[in-house]
């Protein structure tokens, strides 16, 4: 079956993740230039699917929001919010873990990749072409500050992860 938007986003799923392997492949180091990469292309990611892929989605829905875009948005903050902090192994295990759950959700057969799909059919070329020329989302340094990692924390357990229990 042909499914543009789907393979659209679960290609970049593909892109971004082997960018956060590039960043980790030497055992105990953390090399920067790709994890900036890495952290510039899941900004973006993010972004294409919040204000292009869900807001149009809901607009063939009627209006109504995706029951799964609820679920969704709180990966997002949580995952926007491990993008502040300075990476260490710890914040790199529990993002692969986040990221593994989350694609699930988008990439699974009547997953939210499917429902985006179906309800859009008529919009997918505008869609590609909004997403194609979608901007890089602007970043700041990274935050050390204690706060900063609380706040990620606080993310990651609106959505259902326990930071201290996925870094045991």
């Amino acid at each position: 079956m042909n499914k543009p938007i789907y393979d659209f986003f679960t290609n970049d799923h593909r892109r971004v993740e082997k960018l956060l392997d590039k960043a980790t492949e030497k055992d105990g180091e953390i090399q920067m230039e790709y994890y900036q990469q890495f952290r510039a292309g899941l900004l973006k990611h993010i972004k294409m699917e919040e204000r292009i892929l869900f807001p149009a989605a809901q607009k063939a829905n009627g209006g109504v929001p995706l029951p799964l875009a609820a679920k969704l948005r709180l990966d997002h903050g949580a995952l926007t919010a491990l993008m502040v902090i300075p990476p260490t192994p710890d914040i790199i295990k529990v993002l692969r873990y986040v990221l593994e759950k989350h694609d699930i959700l988008e990439e699974e057969p009547g997953g939210m990749y499917d429902v985006c799909e179906n309800l859009t059919q008529g919009e997918t070329q505008a869609i590609l072409e909004q997403l194609e020329n979608a901007t890089e989302v602007p970043m700041q340094p990274h935050n050390a500050a204690v706060y900063a990692f609380e706040s990620a924390k606080r993310s990651l357990e609106r959505a259902g992860f326990k930071y201290d229990e996925l870094v045991k």
